[in-house]
């Protein structure tokens, strides 16, 4: 398949293309090469396309929407192939076509949220109105990780508010979002989502966004460098700006939980996408009274799980995504292995292989402890009470989740409640949901998105007094 952009509601093709890599092997295929010139077309295009869409009724924007969520669920496997053949998660399981799930999910609640206008007075004195207005183009620069979902996270509500958007995907998972907007512009009018592509080495269309005076808004899911990078070239044009950057999530084990029953959730807490997403399960803190209990469980359940190739129905973690990944998450590991106990695991594979590993016997201050791995190795910190936990738990940076594991929802409520994090999960972690607001404090991030609070995001505040 020839994968081309978007601008303007047709394809346009690229003078150069640049390779995509597989990451369980070989190639995956070839995305266009876009130069700052298809960035100002796009953006000409979005500008172009926002007098109208703006003004369409609230209904007729929801209806767009609606079919393109309907799109979606039509192309679901398609797209669940190439995310699997770009990104390396698996198929099944909690991968590729688990990721289209939440596309499908997170569009169709989107479509159906509103931010109809609020009466802040009506009285003999008068009547005063707050209206949620458009901003214009916004542009979105979403990561390698979960190349589609998040490309839906940041497309639907600014569609839904009445926005036009210029999309660049991360320059490893092109091809699923190149295809993503091709298949939307079906069904929606040319030139309200236009999709740019580029290696990032030639020219940077992300940097260029974040600079572009045309652009109202930034959305951008990725590292706090490159948010921290996009803040200060957004600065002189004022643009609003929606960050979900890195996280170091801490969980914490208090005494009474069981280590059988939270063993597959504290699994999946860490491992989701190999560890590669951003509200994983970084950082365990188990009680000293049932920190042996806690590794056995975990540990047992992990060597159940089958490691290979994406494309392989029966691979339930795959490879990481690229190199420099691969190498980060080894040099943790290796620093690591100096200290602690590897319970599992601890060896790179072939290729981009990592096998999941538990390393017990770390604390704040350990390389794997206070850096975001970012991939499929968890260090279990012992701890003696509560109040120390804590601390240790908030002892970061980042503050995107956190979660408490408890037989006392009460107590882990309290817990909880001290957390210096945008989410915090009771028993679980990392079950974000369309309808609840998402988003990180300290320096995981800035504004957040998902439901209502996550539309208006999209809006400028205009008040009315008649």
């Amino acid at each position: 398949m020839a994968f081309e952009m978007t601008i303007g509601g047709a394809p346009a093709p690229a003078a150069a293309r640049f390779d995509v890599a597989n990451p369980a092997g070989g190639l995956a295929g070839q995305a266009p090469n876009g130069t700052l010139a298809d960035l100002d077309r796009a953006v000409t295009a979005a500008q172009e396309a926002f007098a109208s869409w703006s003004q369409l009724p609230d209904g007729e924007r929801q209806r767009y929407c609606e079919a393109v969520t309907a799109k979606i669920a039509d192309h679901s496997e398609e797209l669940a192939q190439l995310i699997t053949a770009e990104q390396g998660k698996p198929l099944n399981g909690l991968g590729s076509r688990f990721e289209m799930g939440g596309a499908q999910a997170w569009a169709g609640c989107t479509a159906g949220l509103s931010l109809p206008v609020k009466v802040l007075q009506d009285n003999a004195e008068g009547r005063v109105e707050l209206h949620r207005k458009p901003l214009g183009v916004v542009g979105s620069i979403t990561p390698w990780n979960y190349p589609v979902m998040i490309a839906v996270w940041h497309i639907l509500p600014a569609l839904r508010t009445g926005n036009t958007v210029v999309i660049k995907p991360s320059p490893l998972t092109p091809l699923s979002t190149l295809r993503l907007v091709a298949l939307l512009n079906d069904v929606l009018p040319a030139g309200v989502l236009n999709c740019v592509t580029g290696d990032d080495r030639s020219e940077n269309l992300g940097a260029a966004m974040s600079a572009h005076p045309g652009i109202r808004k930034i959305v951008f899911t990725g590292s706090c460098a490159t948010g921290e990078k996009i803040m200060a070239s957004a600065a002189p044009t004022m643009k609003r700006l929606t960050l979900e950057m890195g996280g170091n999530d801490a969980g914490i084990v208090l005494p009474d939980a069981d280590p059988q029953a939270i063993a597959e959730g504290l699994f999946w807490g860490a491992f989701i996408n190999n560890g590669q997403t951003c509200a994983a399960l970084k950082r365990l803190y188990v009680h000293e009274d049932i920190h042996d209990a806690v590794c056995a469980a975990l540990a047992e359940f992990a060597r159940g799980i089958p490691v290979g190739p994406g494309s392989d129905e029966n691979s339930i973690l795959g490879p990481l995504q690229n190199p420099m990944q691969h190498a980060k998450v080894a040099r943790l590991v290796a620093s690591a292995r100096e200290k602690g106990q590897v319970l599992l695991g601890g060896n790179p594979g072939e290729g981009l292989f990592f096998e999941p590993t538990i390393i017990a016997g770390l604390a704040n201050g350990d390389a794997l402890v206070d850096e975001e791995q970012f991939g499929p190795a968890l260090p279990v910190i012992k701890y003696r009470d509560v109040e120390e936990a804590v601390a240790a738990a908030n002892d970061s940076p980042n503050g995107l989740g956190g979660s408490v594991w408890s037989s006392d929802i009460a107590r882990a409520r309290r817990v909880a409640a001290r957390l210096e994090c945008g989410s915090v999960w009771i028993n679980k972690h990392g079950a974000i949901q369309p309808n609840a607001p998402f988003g990180g404090v300290k320096s995981s991030g800035l504004g957040v998105e998902f439901g209502e609070e996550g539309l208006a995001e999209y809006t400028d505040i205009q008040v009315v007094f008649a």
